[in-house]
């Protein structure tokens, strides 16, 4: 009896188990996870070594971002602290980034790290500060197109800069870590990205 009972106990179970398990239909492509992208600007240059030319057209920007403490820096010269490193955006209007793009800034002045909104326009440059971050933590950012303005949005508030292309999205190439204004890194600096 107690024999019986153990056997359809061990039914019930391996029924429970094959009813329970669902195969993964075959025509739905798996979708990696989308990784960070460690970029490193090393001491003495202004390129991350991730940079390559990669065509950008669409609306909208997003990405997440994180800084370690390499982010902290000192420049030979102290007026260039005051320099707005760039982060990442795009080339805009099929021109030139140095007549029109939109991109994240950021430096370490004043003994905090800070992100900004970059923007040429027929080559004048506007920047504007966006908020200051922490170190380690991820930034939830976004660049969005929409007619004559550029919308960045940190941590999801918002900020509006002006924009005088004429294409209906973002049209041009993006833009990838860079260190300067005038210097270079003056040590290897880490960032990492994500697109959304």
């Amino acid at each position: 009896m107690k024999n019986c009972f153990n056997k359809l106990i061990l039914f019930f179970t391996l029924f429970i188990l094959i009813i329970g398990c669902k195969k993964t239909p075959t025509n739905q492509p798996i979708i990696p996870p989308v990784e960070f992208v460690h970029h490193k600007i090393l001491q003495g240059q202004q390129y991350s070594d991730q940079t390559k030319f990669e065509v950008f057209e669409q609306q909208e920007l997003k990405f997440i971002a994180k800084f370690d403490s390499s982010s902290i820096y000192s420049t030979a010269i102290p007026s260039n602290q005051y320099d707005i490193n760039k982060l990442y955006g795009f080339a805009d209007n099929g021109e030139h980034h140095h007549l029109f793009s939109a991109r994240f800034g950021w430096r370490w002045s004043d003994g905090k790290l800070r992100l900004f909104a970059y923007v040429y326009n027929n080559g004048i440059v506007a920047n504007r500060e966006l908020g200051i971050i922490n170190i380690g933590n991820e930034q939830d950012c976004s660049i969005k197109v929409q007619s004559n303005s550029y919308i960045f949005s940190l941590n999801g508030v918002n900020t509006i800069m002006p924009r005088t292309s004429t294409t209906p999205n973002g049209k041009g190439y993006k833009l990838f870590p860079y260190f300067g204004g005038d210097e270079t890194a003056p040590h290897d600096i880490h960032i990492w990205i994500k697109e959304k």
